[in-house]
Formats: C-alpha cells, structure tokens, sequence
C-alpha cells in the first residue's frame, strides 16, 4: 500500500514539477543574463546561487525602493541596471527604471537639453532593452507610448518644447518634411530611401508598413510630432495583447493622443525666424470621431465618461472648422452632433453657437485653444476680405488681436508660464495664416488668392516665392526651464 502510495505520490509531483518549468519557462525565470560592470561579490554571489537570482533582484528593488524614498535617484541607476540583468523577463522593472530618468532624475536638470538626455534615455531604455527581451509584452509598449504621449506631447514640462523640437528633428531627417512617402520606406527605390528606411527600422525600431497602416486608420498624422508616435506603439501593442483590459487601454491611449493631434497636430515652419508652430489638424476630424465611438462601443464601464469626452470634442471640432472658415464642414458636424447627443447639443443656429463660443474663448487660457481660435479668426478676416466683406474682414482680425492680447495679459505676470506657454509674436501667426491661404496647393482658390493679394497690396508672385523651402530641418528652440508628473493610469490693408 505505502509503495503505490509512494508511486503515486511520486508521478503527482512529476507532473507538477513538468507543469511548474513550463510555466517558468512562460514567464522568462529560468532564463538569465551575465551581469556587466557589477561589483565582483555581486557577480560572485549571482553564479553561486544560480536559479536564485531573484532573490538577489529582490534584495536590490528593496534598496532600490528606500532610495527612491530618499530621493536617491541618480544612485538608483546603477541598482535598476542591475536588476534589469538579473530579471530581464519582468517588464515592471524596465518600466520603472526608465520612470526614474525620464521623470525623476530629468527635472533635476534646468537645462533643457540636459533633461532631453535622460527623457530620451528613458524611451532607449523601452524601445531598445526592454522589448528585445519583451516583444511581447503590452505594459512595455503601453508605457513607450505613455512617454510620446505625456512626456513628449505634453505641455506639463517647462522644457516640452524642446522635446518637441528634437524628436521633429530627428524623425525630419528620416521622413522628410510633409507627407512620409510610405511606399518608397517600405520598397526603397534608391540608396537614399535605402539608407532612410534602414535608420527607421534599427535606431528608431519603427516598421514603415504598419506606419502606413496607422496612418490610414487614425490620420493623416503629421509623424514629426510625438503623438503621432504614441499611436504608432499603441497600435503594435494592440498586436500583442492577450485580454479585453488590454485592448481598452491601449485604445485610450489613441483616442488621447488623436485628441492631441487635433488639437495641435499640425507643424508649422517658420523659416523667417527658425522657430516652429502647432496648430491644430482639421484633417483628423472624421478619424478622430471614428476612435471615440470604438472607444465606446468596447469599454462598457467607461462609456458615459467617454461621451462626454466625445461630446466636447465634437463641439470644438464644430467651432475650430467655423473659425478656420470651413462652413459647409462645421455645418455637417453640427448636424452630426446635434443628433448623436439631441439633450446636450447647443440650441440654436451653427451660427448662434459659434458666436457664444467666441465671447467665452475670450476669456480661454489654453495655449492650443487659443491659438486655434486665433489663427482661425484671421483665416476667417482674409476670407472675408478676399469676399469683399470689408467689416467682417476687420471685425475678425479686431477679435484676433483681442484675444491674442487678452492671453498675453493673464499669463504675463508669472515669467515661467510664459516661458512655456507664451505665444508667438501676433505678426508671425498672421503670416503663416495668410502664406497658408496663398498656398498655390492647399489654399485658396486662384480668384479668391488674388483677389486677397489685391486687396492687401501683394504681388501676384507673393506666397509662391516666399513660401519656406520644403526640406527645413527643424531646430531646437533654446528655452530653459519642472513640472513632473503622475504615472499613466505680410501685406497691409482691411485685413490687418
């Protein structure tokens, strides 16, 4: 009896065993990596006890907790390198550690381009460490795109800008300014694409192919700016993921980032100053709106707080397309909006609305919004110009530099804040407006443009001439300036 009981017992705790490697082996424990640069009693204690590595990883995240307690954060680097080697399988310790340098350790830094070496290390140590080891991990991809999103599209950081400005620059060198050419990314045509696609692919770790296919789902994105970027690892993540949760989060984190992008999602050159502008994307208005009612349609728990979301985004949608004179647009949004949500849509007219929205704008203190309402409002007066409308023509331009005045004024008192929310000179918004519309390819119609060049006393070869060349390496703006933040969970005339 005790043999077969023996046997039994036996065969139970083989299978069980077979069971527990298996599950090891799922969840990486059993595999290791040589640590490098370590202390030698680390090293040595490391080989001795062999499968019990983790223990070793646990004793440093212990240590590695009380220093972030402490505020030790530089120290913490050398722990988290450590037991990123020890435990290279468990994605939260790369999460954390790349939070230490990108937030934690940056904003100790006053110089911007010291913080954007420890924000970018942060997004290496994901993008290039992380998922060689976790390609299949969607906590890793959902925090690189956290950091496009946040860290990088955000205006939270006094030295976002520059941020900004150096990853344009660099994804500018690969992509070119305007419109990426997917198909030459993906089938180069000559060494120059060659070398371009090459660059995307093993500095960047960024396939052209689902680049092409995020951008015909969710844009057209201007992939110059960090939101368009955030979508792209959110999307590669959805790949990945195993459960609902997953899916939903990740889902979030698009319909977030395409909220950015249409905000201030286009990039605007100035090449008369070497400066850059965001506006916002007009463009992303039916993606957008497609990404919110998936949004809904998949998260049941979230669905009322996302209609709100959806429901505020279509009223600015409805506004920013009327104040950039796109009427007929603003006119099937507001339809649109009026019919998905019948209690909350505004009374009246597209008309009675946009105007409440202009007197209450007046008072906006959101650096976007108000230059979304302010190079609107000049289209809007060249428009009206070009039309002959003379007084709506001023009327618009009055209400420009009102509120242009009216947002410089709450803001000046506080030197940082302009520092890192402050506008462009009015007369450099009023530039690119106009060279905008004088776009032979994207703006006005030829009778309107001239007759807006006629009006404020252009030659006819204005805004062909003096449009910037294509191909402008974006450079860093030198600002200064910390806010850290929580984890994820020309011419005269009427015109003037």
């Amino acid at each position: 009896m005790l043999v077969v009981l023996a046997v039994a017992l036996f065969t139970g705790s083989f299978q069980m065993q077979r069971s527990l490697n298996r599950t090891r082996g799922e969840l990486g424990l059993t595999r290791t990596e040589p640590l490098k640069n370590a202390p030698p009693l680390l090293v040595f204690t490391t080989v001795v006890l062999g499968g019990f590595r983790g223990l070793i990883a646990n004793a440093l995240w212990v240590r590695a907790m009380e220093m972030q307690d402490q505020g030790r954060y530089f120290e913490m680097i050398q722990l988290h390198d450590w037991i990123t080697k020890l435990t290279p399988y468990i994605p939260t310790v790369w999460v954390v550690s790349a939070w230490n340098m990108s937030y934690n350790i940056s904003i100790k830094f006053s110089e911007p381009a010291e913080r954007w070496h420890w924000v970018y290390a942060g997004i290496q140590l994901l993008r290039d460490e992380a998922l060689k080891y976790n390609p299949h991990e969607v906590e890793i991809y959902r925090e690189l795109g956290w950091h496009f999103q946040h860290k990088l599209g955000q205006n939270l950081d006094d030295a976002h800008l520059y941020y900004k400005s150096r990853w344009a620059s660099m994804m500018q060198e690969v992509l070119g300014s305007g419109r990426p050419d997917f198909d030459k990314l993906i089938n180069p045509p000559d060494e120059e694409w060659a070398r371009r696609a090459k660059r995307l692919r093993e500095e960047f770790k960024m396939d052209p192919a689902l680049m092409k296919e995020v951008d015909e789902k969710y844009g057209p994105l201007e992939w110059r700016l960090p939101e368009s970027t955030a979508i792209y690892w959110a999307m590669k993540g959805m790949k990945e993921a195993r459960t609902k949760d997953q899916l939903i989060k990740l889902r979030r984190m698009i319909y977030q980032s395409m909220q950015l992008a249409f905000y201030r999602g286009r990039l605007i050159e100035l090449e008369w100053n070497h400066t850059v502008e965001f506006g916002p994307n007009l463009d992303l208005i039916d993606n957008a709106n497609a990404a919110y009612e998936e949004m809904m349609e998949e998260d049941e728990k979230m669905r009322d707080h996302i209609a709100i979301a959806h429901k505020n985004f279509l009223l600015d949608a409805v506004y920013f397309l009327y104040v950039h004179a796109r009427l007929k647009e603003a006119e099937r949004w507001f339809n649109y909006l009026k019919q998905k949500y019948p209690d909350k849509a505004p009374e009246g007219s597209l008309d009675d609305y946009a105007l409440s929205r202009i007197e209450e704008d007046a008072g906006e203190t959101s650096m976007d919004r108000t230059i979304s309402n302010i190079t609107g409002a000049i289209a809007r007066s060249f428009y009206y110009l070009a039309t002959g409308q003379d007084d709506l023509a001023t009327g618009n331009m009055l209400i420009a530099r009102k509120m242009y005045e009216r947002y410089t004024r709450k803001i000046s008192d506080d030197p940082k804040t302009v520092q890192r929310v402050g506008l462009p000179p009015f007369e450099d918004l009023r530039r690119t407006v106009l060279l905008d519309l004088l776009d032979p390819k994207k703006g006005m119609v030829p009778e309107l443009a001239a007759r807006l060049k006629t009006a404020l006393g252009l030659p006819a070869e204005f805004g062909i001439t003096n449009r910037p060349p294509e191909e402008v390496i974006v450079k860093p703006p030198p600002t200064e300036g910390a806010t850290n933040a929580a984890p994820a969970e020309a011419g005269s005339g009427a015109g003037q």
